[in-house]
């Protein structure tokens, strides 16, 4: 038995009595008359890695927004540890919508990276790493400007300290804002299609930051990718989505070795030769 499959089945024994990190009951999501997500139940556990694949429209992003409180559910509940997300329990014991003081609590356990960077284009890329470490969680500078020296050295920048976002190429302004969502040591990160504003020859530099996070930190991830050969590497799990619904998941090695939806056969024949 090789080292990743011990490593495998000591999670599966572990997942069998750990609490979900995050948990999705019955959500749903309306813009307009439209409904984006219709019903969904998702467990995250702590330290999973979990990709979310379907095609364009078919809810993956609008669940980490979610999770990011960018966007709010229609009904449903989300848990984040022991605690509601978007509630908050009013005196009385009863769950009331939450206020910002308690979504900006519950933000500090979740990191984010987006498609498009959305670094500070004003700010040295040191300064764009420490800026949240400084004013969230209340480090001396001293403590931040290590961390920040540290994670950026770790995707690869530690010679671009004092380099602007414009000087930067597009695969680099990724990891700037990669080192900036760990520097934050959330317990769960979300990656948000992080490569599809790349050019093709920058996106391995990216993956290979993301692949290395994966295996050296314990941190939860939730990526929404296309990316399906990377899925099947970096995933402990993955989860199909079709219109609003997960239609399968499973194991990388199930997903995408003995699909059992057509849909999700017709999703990855588009994407795989095998």
């Amino acid at each position: 038995m090789s080292a990743i499959e011990k490593e495998r089945n000591t999670e599966d024994t572990l997942s069998d009595v750990t609490e979900p990190l995050v948990r999705y009951e019955n959500i749903t999501k309306k813009f307009g008359d439209t409904e984006v997500l219709k019903g969904v139940n998702l467990d995250i556990k702590p330290g999973e890695k979990v990709a979310l694949i379907g095609p364009s429209g078919s809810g993956k992003t609008t669940i980490i927004r979610m999770l990011m409180t960018l966007e709010k559910p229609t009904s449903g509940l989300i848990k984040m540890g022991n605690g509601p997300l978007w509630h908050k329990k009013s005196k009385d014991g009863k769950l009331i919508p939450a206020d910002e003081k308690h979504l900006r609590k519950m933000r500090s356990d979740i990191g984010m990276v987006f498609q498009h960077f959305n670094l500070f284009p004003h700010m040295t890329i040191l300064r764009n790493v420490t800026e949240a470490p400084i004013h969230v969680l209340g480090l001396s500078k001293e403590e931040a400007h290590a961390r920040a020296v540290d994670m950026l050295t770790k995707v690869g920048l530690g010679d671009k300290l004092d380099a602007y976002p414009e000087q930067l190429s597009g695969g680099q302004k990724q990891r700037v804002a990669i080192a900036r969502a760990v520097v934050m040591h959330p317990k769960v990160m979300l990656f948000d299609e992080v490569t599809s504003a790349l050019d093709p020859e920058l996106v391995g530099e990216v993956l290979e930051v993301i692949r290395d996070l994966a295996t050296e930190t314990d941190m939860a991830m939730i990526l929404v990718t296309h990316e399906m050969d990377f899925a099947r590497d970096i995933a402990d799990r993955v989860v199909f989505l079709h219109n609003g619904q997960i239609e399968e998941q499973g194991r990388p090695e199930e997903i995408f070795g003995n699909p059992k939806s057509e849909r999700l056969k017709a999703f990855l024949s588009r994407f795989l030769n095998n």
